[in-house]
């Protein structure tokens, strides 16, 4: 697609530009309700309803019993379920979330669906998530960063600002995303595991963001793509993505996956 000089895209021309034929059905997916599954982390709890995509991102994480884990932006809660979930009441969990109201959001979906013994685990914290590097430097087994994202489905649905939408949103979410992800590396002991995630489909977010990491901190992160379960999964070049056109309603998710190799 040809843009006119000096004309900025707007919403459907950034992402036809991105998706081509694609962006059609992709685009109608979006504007779908929203597929969600019933998952009950702990026996006798109720179920939280979840998007299957969310879930395989936080298992991408693959936390094991006895890991000291960060969830740098917890909110909602359900992948924070799941890393609990796999922690099986050994090791620990700080669950950060900056917004006092999501904050609060979090920490009844722990009480809701935790038992007290495992709540014992996990620590909701309300810190600005930059401050995990600059405090916490080589602390953590694994880190999980659900970014703060366009959400471009939620956009589609419900936001009054729509029209109004301009691609300096995604270039202003990027560079957020991207000094959150420096500080979740700072955060993670060397030899440990960092999962980026979004729920944007915007390629500036996702592997935009990682190939910048790649860039400036090659000597201290690399790619771990070793995904024994390829179902849904659309790899790109730095990570992979599942998208609701081709994964019955599941998604828009982008994950990566790291590994620090030194300080």
């Amino acid at each position: 697609m040809l843009l006119k000089p000096n004309l900025k895209p707007n919403f459907d021309e950034f992402y036809s530009e991105l998706y081509a034929e694609r962006w059609t059905t992709l685009k109608q997916s979006l504007l779908a309700d929203e597929v969600k599954v019933q998952r009950s982390c702990f026996a006798g709890h109720a179920h939280y309803f979840m998007d299957q995509a969310s879930i395989r991102a936080a298992e991408a994480l693959r936390v094991q019993p006895g890991d000291q884990v960060l969830d740098i932006c917890a909110a909602p809660g359900g992948k924070t379920l799941i890393l609990l979930e796999r922690l099986q009441g050994k090791g620990s969990l700080i669950a950060n979330e900056w917004s006092r109201d999501r904050r609060g959001r979090l920490e009844k979906v722990i009480e809701d669906h935790v038992p007290a013994e495992y709540r014992q685990c996990v620590q909701v914290t309300g810190f600005d998530g930059n401050q995990f590097g600059l405090k916490k430097e080589n602390t953590f087994d694994r880190v999980l960063l659900d970014a703060p994202c366009s959400s471009e489905r939620h956009l589609l649905h419900d936001d009054p600002t729509m029209n109004d939408w301009k691609e300096s949103r995604t270039k202003q979410l990027a560079m957020r995303q991207y000094s959150l992800l420096c500080s979740a590396l700072l955060a993670l002991k060397p030899g440990g595991t960092l999962v980026y995630s979004t729920c944007s489909i915007s390629n500036l977010e996702n592997d935009g963001v990682i190939e910048r990491l790649l860039k400036k901190k090659s000597d201290s992160v690399i790619l771990d793509s070793d995904v024994s379960d390829l179902r849904d999964l659309e790899k790109t070049q730095f990570g992979f993505q599942i998208f609701p056109d081709c994964a019955q309603g599941a998604g828009p998710i982008y994950f990566s996956r790291l590994k620090k190799i030194k300080n």
